[in-house]
């Protein structure tokens, strides 16, 4: 059974997109009586000041045009909070920001930030348009046909419940779930999950989409849902913020690693991945995943095409 909570069309390219946090929708009385998380586009965590000096072992396997250049270019699509986003001013900042922005301080090099057309980028990587893509692309073998990807996060599909619940999202049959419109978690994961129920003869779950992920997290902290299903780091993002009324439900379903896409065979994968194991093993990896509230998904070793 789907209920939807918005109408309108969304651009969706992967799970979970966010946009305007607190909407009139939601009524002034029951923000006042519940609270509002302000997970919005807008929203940035106060983060640990990371003073981090080049490695010239590392930099040193920079392709000798991107180190004259004294710089990586790289292709992004926000928003997509905690990874990518604007903040008020029109930066661009996020997990995946800070990430790549303590990378390149490893290698000695600066970095600029192109927004792109998410189903453009691995193309521009291709062509040389970008030295790499960065918006929270999930290393596939498909894509690894056309470019090799250096892993730093490990992500997947992760419920949220208000804190003192017990959901199963393995048996949710009855449940009213909220979900993005246009998510993988709408289009794929909630309505197998709703099949799955009805084939038992049990009631389906009821699947209620809104246009943002902060209206979803929003609608469980009202108690108009009984939880909401999205991508892992969006997940857990909301809990931080949510100060201590979400928590989490059930594993996290169908991880998969996150990857920085390059061109098929360039030198620049290894020095990216020697760049990330160096912040993995000297702690800075956490103190950023820390920050962002999405420490759920780190991994200890960087590979090179780890789809397999």
């Amino acid at each position: 059974m789907e209920v939807s909570a918005q109408a309108g069309p969304v651009a969706g390219r992967r799970p979970a997109r966010w946009a305007a946090a607190c909407t009139a929708l939601l009524g002034a009385l029951a923000l006042l009586l519940a609270g509002c998380v302000t997970n919005n586009d807008g929203t940035v965590p106060e983060r640990t000041p990371l003073h981090i000096e080049p490695v010239p072992s590392i930099a040193a396997l920079v392709p000798q045009q991107i180190r004259a250049a004294g710089r990586l270019v790289v292709g992004t699509n926000p928003p997509y909070a905690p990874n990518e986003f604007k903040d008020p001013s029109g930066t661009i900042v996020g997990f995946d920001v800070d990430l790549m922005n303590a990378v390149a301080a490893v290698l000695d090099l600066t970095v600029r930030y192109e927004q792109a057309d998410f189903d453009k980028i691995i193309p521009a990587v291709q062509a040389g348009t970008y030295d790499l893509g960065m918006s929270s692309f999930t290393d596939t073998l498909e894509r690894e046909n056309a470019v090799d990807f250096v892993t730093y996060y490990r992500s997947g599909i992760r419920w949220a419940q208000r804190t003192g619940d017990h959901i199963d999202p393995g048996d949710a049959c009855g449940l009213r779930v909220a979900v993005q419109t246009g998510t993988t978690e709408d289009i794929v994961e909630v309505p197998e999950a709703s099949a799955a129920c009805e084939a038992a003869g049990k009631p389906p779950v009821h699947k209620i989409k809104y246009l943002s992920q902060a209206d979803a997290t929003n609608a469980l902290l009202l108690g108009r849902v009984d939880a909401f299903s999205a991508d892992l780091p969006v997940t857990a993002y909301a809990i931080k913020r949510a100060d201590g009324r979400l928590a989490f439900a059930g594993p996290v379903k169908d991880s998969a690693p996150y990857g920085w896409p390059v061109r098929k065979g360039s030198p620049l994968g290894p020095a990216l991945q020697e760049a990330m194991q160096y912040l993995i093993d000297s702690g800075m990896y956490r103190t950023i995943a820390d920050d962002w509230g999405v420490e759920a998904g780190m991994i200890t070793t960087s590979r090179i095409n780890a789809a397999a």
